[in-house]
């Protein structure tokens, strides 16, 4: 009787298993050491090999030659696990034995020793399943078993497992097969039935599978029926609704050509096809060929490219015309083709400046071979220190030049020192205390110098105006009284006043230096005569 190949070709030991290595490891390692736990917990997509890893490890610890690895395939129990008839291998599916009295009854089997093998194994599929009460049932049970019963839990979706349940297990967490690892697998299948195939045929059905082994060789069944014994890529993507990966790199070469007559009419031919798989189509041929280093797009292309093709899918959501969608995507695609790295257009502006820059090194050679031009010395000796600090200042930061430039101003420049004072105003005071830094490392760096800053006078122009105004009208009245003087005087007949230095000095001639004691003397001599002596 006809088998179906996922059925058929299940892995029957931990060798056989695809694509899980370290979790085969792990185990074997767990079984040839006697590290056995009570109960565990393989979680991961489906169809990467969660029941199978059960089956075979189960099946390794009720052989008679075991617990052991590699279980021999010949003794009672490891043929009554193969055929799936052990009597204490039980296996619950706990999508449709969810409920409180399903788990009670799962219990009560554990109260009972095995009938024929050293242990009773109870492996619980979509666990995750579980009603809550059911769940909280198991685990007194799932925590301290009797020690001749495992169990082993497997499921989809971990996090919709208690977390009490999660703490009380050994969690295995099971990894999306790799693409190229079904690929090879389904090369041996392919090879032991006698069907012929090609790769590229073979790499579309991997893709279609998702990492799901189980769900990639039913498709495997489909095409065999679907090509005849003979897979071909044309055939793989007519069943798959997938597009023909020739058909693909026709289309990137019309947009890279700008051909939009061209363009509109594949796009028409596409109309048969779902526009998220064109899409997908699209996006799978970038990455083949980045992966592939080919030159056919610039890395600047790819990364537009698959900005594009993003935004197309998302468009795909809010618009009902597909087919527009595919329109826009093409032309946007069109216009992102003509764009070119920064490196590329230096490039093409120095080749085509190259000629000018020639021209203007053979006349300024004629000119002046070894000798720089006349004015750009001339310009270069008359700026002063301040003036190059001000310069590079610009250059680095034009608007805290401006500030610089109408805050300060230039004072001297000794002793490696550059002096400047400084008016700024509230506002300019926080552009150049923010830029202070990068004018100190500046002036380091171009001058070797410091800076010296000091805060400039500020004198109010228009009180400064008053004040002279002020002197002068009190000065022209000084002049207007002495003028009024002398017209009195010369009207009365009165001769002006003397010179008061030339009479002070006629004074002094005639003074005798004043003796105090000689004048109390004659005081009292004059008042009460002259002292009698005895």
């Amino acid at each position: 009787m006809l088998q179906a190949l996922a059925i058929k070709y299940r892995p029957k030991t931990f060798d056989e298993l695809i694509g899980q290595s370290t979790i085969s490891t792990s185990l074997k390692y767990a079984l040839n050491h006697q590290r056995l736990a009570h109960a565990y917990l393989f979680s991961g997509l489906r169809g990467s090999g969660k029941t199978s890893s059960a089956r075979i490890f189960s099946r390794a610890l009720v052989c008679e030659k075991g617990p052991s690895a590699t279980p021999c395939g010949e003794c009672k129990h490891c043929l009554a696990a193969l055929e799936g008839k052990h009597i204490d291998i039980i296996e619950m599916d706990a999508a449709s034995h969810r409920g409180l009295e399903d788990i009670q009854e799962l219990i009560e089997q554990t109260k009972y020793a095995p009938s024929m093998a050293r242990f009773k194994i109870f492996i619980i599929d979509e666990v995750h399943m579980l009603t809550p009460q059911a769940a909280n049932a198991l685990l007194k049970t799932l925590e301290e078993p009797p020690s001749y019963v495992k169990f082993i839990l497997a499921t989809t979706d971990p996090l919709k497992l208690p977390a009490t349940v999660l703490s009380r297990t050994q969690h295995f967490r099971f990894k999306q097969i790799p693409q190229s690892e079904i690929v090879k697998h389904l090369e041996h299948i392919l090879n032991l039935e006698g069907v012929k195939f090609e790769n590229e045929a073979l790499k579309l059905v991997a893709r279609s599978g998702q990492g799901s082994l189980r769900d990639t060789l039913t498709l495997l069944d489909q095409a065999i029926i679907f090509c005849e014994n003979e897979l071909t890529s044309l055939k793989m993507a007519e069943m798959l609704g997938f597009l023909d990966p020739q058909k693909v790199s026709e289309f990137y070469t019309l947009i890279l050509q700008k051909d939009k007559e061209k363009v509109l009419e594949f796009l028409k031919s596409l109309q048969d096809y779902e526009a998220s798989n064109v899409i997908d189509e699209m996006i799978f041929y970038l990455k083949e060929s980045f992966f592939a280093k080919s030159e056919e797009f610039s890395l600047l292309v790819y990364e537009r490219f698959f900005r594009i093709l993003s935004r197309a899918k998302t468009m795909l959501a809010h618009c009902d015309d597909d087919a527009f969608v595919l329109c826009v995507m093409a032309f946007m695609l069109m216009e992102a083709s003509a764009l070119k790295s920064i490196d590329e257009e230096i490039q093409n502006l120095n080749k085509a400046q190259a000629p000018q820059n020639e021209e203007k090194l053979i006349s300024t050679q004629k000119i002046s071979p070894n000798e720089p031009s006349p004015q750009t010395s001339i310009k270069e000796e008359k700026k002063n220190p301040y003036e190059r600090l001000l310069e590079a200042i610009y250059d680095r930061d034009y608007t805290l030049g401006q500030c610089f430039e109408r805050s300060t101003a230039f004072i001297s420049f000794e002793n490696d020192i550059l002096s400047i004072s400084s008016h700024a105003s509230e506002e300019d005071k926080g552009i150049l205390n923010r830029g202070f830094k990068l004018i100190q490392e500046l002036a380091l760096k171009l001058l070797n110098a410091k800076l010296s800053v000091q805060k400039a006078m500020q004198i109010d122009e228009s009180k400064l105006q008053d004040l002279q105004k002020a002197k002068q009208s009190s000065n022209l009245d000084e002049k207007k009284n002495i003028n009024e003087t002398q017209d009195f005087q010369n009207a009365q007949g009165l001769t002006p006043q003397k010179d008061l230095k030339a009479e002070f000095a006629s004074l002094r001639q005639g003074a005798k230096a004043r003796d105090h004691q000689a004048e109390a003397k004659a005081a009292l001599d004059e008042c009460f005569g002259e002292p009698t002596k005895e």
